[in-house]
């Protein structure tokens, strides 16, 4: 299971490339929004740091497949052509997922609550599908369950589209999807960090260094004894 970085701050991102083993960048219309400078600006600066074969995902704001179309074109020319497209599965969505899908544009299909705007988005032609996994659990329904049964759709179907799933509120529900084969899934700073936190790991670090300390010193390492 890839993971993505679901942000656009560049200093966050460039930490969680340094400790983590993380395959690209996320980012949605709120998130740029939350840097208060052009997007574009922000969107160029992550392309420079992950580089042109690197993941990033960067959304359309319109609402008519054939501006979303047109953001798409103007998307890529200013990012890359590797750049995902991020589209919501409506109407008119799914006629631009098509439309781009035929001209070999890759695709992430997102703001998915159901199994079946997930089937519709990789029929239509969607590189990834993205269930909004905490998003539906609040409304009632089972996120976790959601990102599998579309996973099993596209197997079943022989579909190729990938799941990538995204909003997320804690660790476990990653690793239940890790566990299942999920393609990728789009996580926030805050749970990447959750992922490693354990109170347990820590203790068991400080009694190690403890004990190697009163044989070997204050301070010492494999380094300096």
């Amino acid at each position: 299971m890839k993971l993505i970085i679901d942000y656009a701050n560049l200093e966050k991102i460039k930490e969680m490339y340094m400790y983590y083993p993380v395959d690209g960048v996320t980012t949605n219309p709120s998130i740029l929004a939350k840097e208060n400078r052009n997007p574009y600006e922000v969107l160029k600066e992550i392309r420079e740091f992950i580089g042109a074969e690197g993941e990033l995902h960067v959304q359309v704001i319109s609402k008519i497949a054939e501006d979303m179309v047109e953001e798409a074109d103007k998307i890529r020319q200013e990012l890359g052509d590797n750049t995902y497209i991020k589209v919501p599965v409506t109407k008119e969505g799914l006629k631009a997922i098509k439309i781009l899908a035929k001209k070999g544009v890759n695709v992430t299909a997102t703001a998915i609550y159901t199994q079946m705007q997930g089937y519709l988005a990789g029929k239509a032609g969607a590189k990834y599908a993205a269930p909004y996994v905490n998003r539906i659990d609040n409304l009632g329904a089972n996120g976790v369950k959601v990102a599998k049964d579309i996973h099993d759709i596209y197997v079943k179907n022989n579909i190729e589209t990938e799941v990538i799933a995204a909003s997320f509120k804690n660790s476990q529900q990653v690793l239940e999807l890790a566990k299942y084969g999920i393609g990728a899934a789009t996580i926030a700073p805050d749970v990447m960090n959750g992922l490693i936190k354990l109170d347990a790991v820590t203790c068991a670090v400080d009694a190690f260094i403890k004990d190697f300390e009163s044989v070997c010193g204050e301070n010492a390492t494999m380094l300096n004894i």
